[in-house]
């Protein structure tokens, strides 16, 4: 399929017909209409009603318009990528880390690591779980704390944290008053859930084990998220209790969970390229912070 037809049926449709797509992009508009001939000849179907001027979508062309979009953003992940590993080239160390860790724990890790080696300058970056895994794979990151992932071959993983979740509560729930949350005492209240994944499967299950069907209203992907759902009294939510304690403006308690949903977080690195000197130690000092964690 010509990349370039589909540039120009992404044109056609993004100005509202053939020849104002032309005009917008300075070609003549006999070449458009071939371009976008030859693609329906190609495709099998057609994609426009053409009338005056306009060019309307045809049903199938909408729906051939949502798989093309979802390919572009497919090529735009690969321009962001790109610029990902220009910037990443801006420190010596190059540290990826989820959100959790990247407010306090991994900043107090810095801040010693910056007095061993001062003027030696880190890039941080919080992107995505899978982004994390992928760079340090790649060897364009250095070290990785992340949630555990399969499937990454080129790097290798140690465990660094595990916490158990917590219940989020709003502080005068009648919930709040009790020291700790079973899941029995989540039946038929409104919850808010976490984001499709690993955590997520995981409190569905203990509901499930249990015979009870969670009332899942909202759903957020991030702690501070949920927590800010909680604290407007919109649900209760199963959450990371590290980011959670860190919300200490919002008017919301933190309870003990019951069954234990165990919340991993690992150590990754590049397979096969043993850790440089600065590296080794930020990793001495991510552990030291790890273990003065009072959760």
């Amino acid at each position: 399929m010509n990349p370039a037809h589909l540039d120009l049926f992404r044109a056609v449709l993004r100005h509202g017909g053939m020849t104002r797509a032309a005009a917008a992009l300075g070609i003549g508009q006999p070449h458009v209409s071939r371009a976008i001939a030859q693609l329906e000849a190609e495709l099998g179907f057609p994609l426009f009603v053409r009338g005056q001027g306009s060019a309307m979508p045809t049903q199938e062309g909408e729906a051939f318009a949502r798989e093309v979009e979802r390919s572009y953003a497919g090529l735009d992940h690969l321009r962001e990528a790109a610029r990902a590993i220009r910037e990443l080239g801006t420190g010596p160390l190059r540290v990826a880390c989820q959100p959790s860790l990247a407010s306090r724990l991994l900043p107090r890790a810095i801040r010693r690591w910056s007095a061993e080696c001062p003027g030696v300058r880190i890039a941080v970056h919080v992107p995505a779980p899978e982004t994390i895994w992928s760079w340090v794979a790649s060897g364009q990151c250095d070290l990785g704390l992340v949630r555990p992932r399969a499937g990454y071959a080129g790097a290798m993983a140690e465990p660094f944290l595990t916490l158990d979740a917590v219940c989020a509560l709003p502080r005068r729930h009648p919930l709040a008053s009790r020291r700790r949350i079973g899941i029995a005492d989540l039946a038929g209240e409104t919850l808010v859930a976490g984001a499709p994944g690993q955590f997520q499967q995981a409190v569905e299950a203990a509901f499930a084990q249990d015979g009870l069907a969670p009332r899942f209203a909202l759903m957020a992907q991030y702690t501070a998220a949920r927590c800010g759902l909680v604290a407007e009294g919109l649900g209760l939510a199963i959450v990371d209790p590290l980011p959670a304690r860190e919300l200490t403006g919002l008017p919301i308690v933190l309870r003990p969970f019951t069954p234990r949903i165990p919340i991993e977080t690992v150590l990754i690195r590049p397979l096969g390229r043993p850790p440089g000197r600065l590296a080794e130690r930020l990793i001495a000092h991510l552990h030291a912070e790890r273990d003065a964690l009072a959760i």
